[in-house]
């Protein structure tokens, strides 16, 4: 389905989109008012809607279109929506985002964006749709044991351990936008697996015979970034011998992951920003336009709100890059993953030192539970690393590990409570019970017999 819904008040705005938007191969439905949209989307099947956010005369301030957007949303299966304002500043486009909407454009617009814009959106809610059907016919046909059996399979062929509920909607996630050609931004504090993540996007997605190109935005010179991205001719600058293409060239068809994407300088994030939206780039030394079809995908672990409102962070190239945001919870707070992680990560590390092991033992198991991991995914995985060459046994043990505690007393028996403070104990414990209830204080009180007020004291005393 290709029918799209213009929704403007101004004649020569509905007739222009109209004729571009037919000769791209799209039908046109067009609505003059906020009314007329709601008739035809009870009357329609609509694949987008390019929705105005001003209607009555001399209005500016998008309020009705705000209101519409809220209704809209009600509607059961709803088509995306793109909001279109000749009076749009960042701060509307902000509003009409976080009432709904999928992505926005100013008038005049230009057509290669507005094109991009409709393809991606149209592109995604079908693949969003595919996705419910498949997980529909996928539970009827299979059940939900077998649905979850084959999902763990392929999480441990792809490295995404998913026990915990919170990586659990993370694969949710992946699995149901990987089809798509969404941008993608992946957040999460370092170490926690924003990388294989975004590999497990592109290994499901329909690009996923084509190129899988990954950029270090953070160790990359500024004075080399359009050339690392752009590419550049043959004496473009002094050490340019060579022609070379760019990362976007060499992603054509395929996916392009730009990792600490917040790294980029403010002074070259508009040159993104516009291949982004386009697909178009110039070689450094070149005039000639050149055009990839790339699926974007980046990760951060800066804070990139606190950034655009610091004014360090184009606010259009944050929504451009997050159509879908997918967040990566720490390890500490996915407590049921460390074991099978820690298991991953011995089968790996054994088969390529040579080293062959029965597992590991259960006070290692509780070594490694008691442990709040600050550098995530990765500081376990060059735990189990050590482990494996440390190891005269044939099972991993906790002295293996080389962990400390939260005291800071080492942990290669937990169950020696008597070598640990009082405080150290009551510590461990709070850390436990909310990590157990997944952050839930009042849950976590409950499970230790605290009254709330005395749980928050705990906290404050703890620093936790």
């Amino acid at each position: 389905m290709n029918r799209i819904l213009i929704a403007d008040d101004q004649a020569a705005v509905r007739e222009a989109l109209r004729i571009f938007l037919v000769k791209e191969g799209y039908e046109v439905l067009l609505a003059t008012s906020p009314k007329e949209v709601l008739q035809a989307l009870e009357n329609n099947e609509i694949a987008l809607i390019l929705l105005d956010l001003n209607y009555a005369r001399d209005t500016t301030s998008g309020q009705e279109g705000l209101e519409l957007i809220a209704q809209i949303k009600k509607i059961e299966g709803a088509p995306p929506i793109v909001v279109m304002t000749a009076w749009a500043t960042v701060d509307l486009a902000v509003a009409a985002m976080r009432a709904g909407a999928r992505d926005f454009f100013q008038k005049p617009w230009e057509n290669a964006r507005v094109i991009a814009i409709v393809r991606t959106q149209i592109d995604f809610s079908a693949a969003e749709q595919r996705g419910q059907r498949l997980e529909s016919e996928n539970q009827v046909l299979r059940g939900d044991a077998g649905l979850i059996a084959n999902r763990r399979s392929a999480l441990a062929t792809s490295g995404l351990i998913a026990q915990s509920p919170g990586m659990r909607a993370v694969v949710e996630t992946v699995q149901r936008i990987a089809p798509s050609d969404a941008n993608v931004l992946v957040t999460g504090e370092n170490g926690t697996g924003k990388g294989i993540v975004a590999r497990a996007i592109h290994a499901a997605s329909q690009r996923a015979e084509k190129a899988f190109v990954t950029v270090n935005m953070g160790g990359l010179n500024e004075n080399l970034f359009e050339s690392e991205l752009f590419g550049h001719m043959k004496g473009a600058f002094t050490d340019a011998k060579n022609e070379r293409a760019g990362r976007f060239e060499i992603a054509d068809g395929g996916t392009l992951f730009l990792d600490e994407i917040g790294n980029i300088p403010l002074s070259q994030q508009a040159k993104l920003l516009r291949t982004v939206e386009t697909g178009e780039f110039e070689r450094l030394g070149s005039s000639k336009t050149r055009r990839a079809s790339v699926r974007l995908l980046s990760a951060t672990n800066s804070d990139l709100p606190a950034e655009v409102e610091a004014g360090r962070f184009r606010r259009d190239l944050y929504f451009r890059l997050r159509t879908v945001e997918i967040q990566i919870p720490p390890l500490r707070d996915r407590p049921e993953d460390i074991v099978p992680l820690a298991q991953h990560f011995l089968e790996r590390h054994s088969g390529r030192y040579g080293k062959r092991f029965d597992g590991i033992d259960p006070a290692a198991e509780k070594a490694l539970a008691y442990h709040r991991w600050p550098g995530n995914v990765r500081e376990l995985d060059h735990t189990i690393e050590r482990a494996v060459l440390m190891a005269d046994s044939s099972q991993i043990r906790p002295p293996d590990l080389g962990l400390a505690d939260v005291g800071g007393q080492a942990v290669s028996d937990p169950s020696r409570l008597d070598e640990m403070t009082l405080e150290d104990i009551e510590k461990l414990l709070i850390k436990k019970a909310l990590n157990r209830y997944g952050g839930n204080a009042r849950r976590a009180a409950e499970a230790l017999g605290l009254s709330r007020s005395t749980f928050y004291r705990r906290l404050q005393q703890y620093g936790l």
